[in-house]
Parts: C-alpha cells; structure tokens; sequence
C-alpha cells in the first residue's frame, strides 16, 4: 500500500547496486526537503528515541478518520535528513486512518535500510514512526 513517491524511491533503489550510491540519493533527498521554520524546531515537535536532532510537525488536511496527511521535518544529520524524505514519501497524502496499515517495515526492508543503517539509526527511525503513527491515530480519534 506505498504512496507512488515511495515506489519512485523504492525503483531508484533497485536501480542503485552500490550502497554508497544509496546513501548518496538518501541524502539527496534530505536535501531536496524544504527546511523546517525555526519557529517548529521545539520540544513538542521533536522526536525522543534518536540519537541526533528530529522534529516532525504534522500538516493534517481535514478532521477525523477521513483527515489527510503531511508533515514537515528536519534533522542536525544528513543521512537522517534523508530518512526523514523516504518517510514522507511512504506518508504523506495518506488518510490518517490507513496509517496504521502501512507496514513500515516492510516497505523500508524494501529498500535493504535495515541491513544497513547502524542501531541508533534503526532505533531513530522506529521512533519517526511511532511518532507518525501517533499523530495519525489521534487525529483519527478526533472529531
């Protein structure tokens, strides 16, 4: 159930043999993110359980379970700059009531990312997505 954005990335991926080039075009694509304001880059927007500096601040579209969405983020670290760009292609424009059926995972094994980032990383982003999953279900819940 991945979002066209991420299968673009997931092809991509494919397409790039060598790990190094992967890291590159992770990083590419953190670099392709808009910055986060200043102004969101506080506690109630950052994300526990990394080792370097994430904040995710939602963007949602609509109420309820039918709600849409989005987010903003930004991380200190390149690589997870880049992390933070593959999740929002997997999230972004998705109901917040399918979030919980994405199996993320899944769709990150897909691109080999748990064979090759270290345990704090991994740990990282486990915690983005909790944070995502979240965000989702308490919009869903409300009203």
């Amino acid at each position: 159930m991945a979002t066209e954005s991420f299968e673009e990335i997931a092809e991509t991926f494919e397409f790039l043999d060598d790990w190094e080039d992967r890291y590159r075009h992770v990083i590419d694509l953190g670099k392709a993110m808009p910055p986060l304001d200043d102004a969101f880059r506080v506690p109630a927007t950052k994300v526990d359980g990394c080792a370097s500096q994430v904040w995710i601040r939602p963007v949602i579209d609509g109420s309820g379970p039918q709600a849409v969405f989005d987010f903003q983020g930004e991380s200190d670290a390149m690589i997870v700059r880049g992390l933070i760009a593959i999740l929002h292609a997997l999230y972004a424009g998705v109901r917040v009531d399918d979030i919980a059926r994405i199996d993320a995972a899944a769709e990150l094994g897909r691109l080999g990312l748990n064979d090759h980032l270290s345990a704090q990383r991994s740990n990282g982003l486990r915690a983005m997505v909790e944070r995502i999953r979240t965000i989702a279900a308490e919009t869903a819940a409300a009203s």
